[in-house]
C-alpha cells in the first residue's frame, strides 16, 4: 500500500490527498506534526526519509518520492488506470500545468510556514506584519489567476472544463489557507465558485484537513 507521510494543513500534503482521493487510490496516512516538539519534520527519522524536512513524502513500495506536483505526475503515470489529473492533450495539459504552478511554485513558497516561521523568528515581524506580508502575496497571485480563470472558455465547473485536474489539486488548499489568514475573496469569484464546487466533492472532502486523523 502507499504510504503518504502529512500533515493535516500542509498545502503540499493536503494536494496529494486530494488527487489520491481523486484517483480512488488507497494509502496509509502518517501524520508528522509540523508544529509539535519544534516540528516533528526536523527529527532524525523523518529527516532521514525526507532530507528536505518538508511533506508530503510518498513512499510507494519502498521507494521515496517528494514534491507535490512531481508526486501527482507520478501517480498518473504509474496509475494510468484510475482518473487522470492532465488533459490528454498537450496545449491542456500545459494549461493544467501553468494554473497548477502558479500556485505551487509562486504562491506558496513564500508563503509556507518555515517562511512565515523565519519572518517571525528570525526577522522579528509581530503577527500583524506577518499577515500582512501574507494577505500580500496572495491577492498578487490570485488577481492574476482569477484574470486567467475567469476570461478562459476552458474553464469550467473546475480549473479546466468539468473534470478536476491538477489546477484544482492545488487551488483548493491555496484558498483554504487564505481564508486561514482572513484573506479577502470577494475580487476572486470565480476561484471562489470553483473551491465552493470542489468542496462539494467527496474527494475534496475526503481530502480535507479537517477529515485528517491529526487534525488539531
Amino acid at each position: 500500500m502507499l504510504k503518504l507521510y502529512t500533515y493535516f494543513r500542509s498545502s503540499a500534503a493536503y494536494r496529494v490527498r486530494i488527487g489520491l482521493a481523486l484517483k480512488g487510490l488507497a494509502y496509509e496516512s502518517i501524520p508528522v506534526h509540523l508544529l509539535r516538539g519544534g516540528g516533528e519534520q526536523h527529527m532524525p527519522a523523518y529527516s532521514a526519509i525526507n532530507p528536505q524536512q518538508l511533506v508530503p513524502a510518498l513512499d510507494d513500495a519502498g521507494v521515496v518520492l517528494t514534491q507535490s506536483l512531481a508526486v501527482l505526475e507520478y501517480l498518473d503515470e504509474a496509475y494510468p488506470h484510475t482518473m487522470p489529473l492532465l488533459p490528454a492533450q498537450p496545449l491542456q495539459r500545459a494549461r493544467v500545468r501553468a494554473l497548477a504552478q502558479a500556485v505551487a511554485c509562486d504562491m506558496h513558497p513564500i508563503n509556507n510556514l518555515r517562511v512565515l516561521q523565519y519572518l517571525e523568528q528570525q526577522l522579528g515581524l509581530i503577527p500583524e506584519a506577518k499577515q500582512a506580508w501574507y494577505q500580500h502575496w496572495v491577492q498578487l497571485g490570485f488577481a492574476a489567476l482569477e484574470q486567467q480563470l475567469a476570461s478562459s472558455p476552458e474553464t469550467g465547473l473546475y480549473c479546466h472544463g468539468d473534470v478536476p485536474t491538477q489546477a484544482d489539486c492545488c487551488l483548493v488548499p491555496q484558498v483554504f489557507n487564505a481564508l486561514r489568514f482572513d484573506a479577502d475573496m470577494q475580487p476572486y469569484p470565480t476561484i471562489t465558485r470553483i473551491y465552493a464546487h470542489c468542496l462539494a466533492q467527496s474527494a475534496f472532502a475526503q481530502a480535507a484537513p479537517a477529515a485528517q486523523l491529526d487534525a488539531q
